[in-house]
């Protein structure tokens, strides 16, 4: 590259860092905590070929109102005192995939989970809502 070149548009350069930075904290920042995340068509995959254990960290209405088949309901705000429910997965090394209505509160889930040294953590990428658009099966309680 000419230097000049580079002199005299210092400012396209400067907004390409800035970007460049922005999208970098972006992808940081819904990483889920560093948890891979999973699509509504793949999950059922990685249930039947990995058992993954799928954690729903709703609160228990929203649970009760629809969730995934079989899921684990551990609110987020329980769920650094309800560990003990998941260590018998993490001996097991099966993967455990955190759902929520949208995906935000389960990538909060993953962080936690990740600084307890669980291995094999998902996200469900777009949450309930995402697994609904794909028509795919909801449990709802009865009331």
């Amino acid at each position: 590259m000419d230097l000049e070149f580079i002199a005299q548009n210092w400012y396209l350069f400067a907004a390409l860092v800035v970007i460049s930075l922005l999208i970098g904290f972006d992808s940081i920042r819904r990483g889920g905590g560093g948890a891979n995340q999973v699509s509504a068509l793949q999950l059922p995959q990685l249930i039947s070929q990995e058992n993954a254990v799928v954690v729903d960290v709703c609160e228990t209405e929203e649970f009760e109102r629809g969730h995934i088949l079989n899921a684990i309901n551990i609110p987020l705000k329980q769920l650094q005192d309800q560990l003990g429910q998941l260590e018998k997965f993490r001996t097991k090394d099966k993967p455990i995939v955190l759902s929520c209505r949208s995906g935000q509160r389960a990538n909060r889930a993953a962080a936690i989970l990740r600084k307890n040294e669980f291995k094999k953590v998902f996200t469900l990428s777009g949450g309930l809502t995402a697994w609904e658009k794909e028509n795919l099966p909801v449990e709802r309680k009865s009331q």
